[in-house]
C-alpha cells in the first residue's frame, strides 16, 4: 500500500527534480485503487494541470503501464487507438505518469503535469525512484 509517508516522501523527491530543472509542476500521488494520496501544486504551476497530473497518476495505476508507453501504443491504427476517449475522458496519453512497484506489484502511482513531456517525465521517474 501506498501510505502518507510514502507519498510525501514521493512528493518531495519529485519536487526537488522540479526544482532543479526549474519548472512548476503539480504533482500526484495515487493509491492502488487509483485513489488521491496527496498532491502539490508548486508556486506558480498552472492551476489547468492539477487535474493532469492526478488523471495521469490514475491512467499509470489504472492501466498499469507509464503514460509514455501508453501514449506509443495509442497512436493511429495501434492497438490502443482512442482510449483517451474512455473513461470519461480521464486517461491521459501523455509522459509523466508512472506506477509505483515493489517488485512486480504496481501499488499505485505518480503523475505529473506541468512542463515539456520530457521535464513531467524526469519528475516523474525522480518520484518513482524514491519510492
Amino acid at each position: 500500500m501506498i501510505t502518507l509517508a510514502d507519498a510525501k516522501r514521493i512528493l518531495a523527491a519529485a519536487e526537488r527534480k522540479a526544482e532543479e530543472i526549474g519548472q512548476p509542476m503539480n504533482i500526484a500521488v495515487v493509491d492502488t485503487g487509483g485513489n488521491l494520496v496527496a498532491h502539490i501544486r508548486m508556486d506558480r504551476a498552472w492551476i489547468g494541470s492539477v487535474d493532469i497530473a492526478i488523471n495521469k497518476a490514475w491512467t499509470a495505476r489504472a492501466f498499469d503501464i507509464s503514460t509514455r508507453e501508453l501514449a506509443e501504443l495509442s497512436q493511429s491504427g495501434d492497438q490502443f487507438f482512442g482510449i483517451h476517449a474512455s473513461n470519461g475522458g480521464r486517461v491521459m496519453i501523455f509522459a509523466g505518469g508512472i506506477p509505483l512497484k515493489r517488485g512486480d506489484e504496481v501499488l499505485g502511482a505518480i503523475g505529473v503535469s506541468g512542463g515539456m513531456g520530457k521535464q513531467d517525465q524526469a519528475v516523474a521517474e525522480a518520484g518513482a525512484e524514491a519510492f
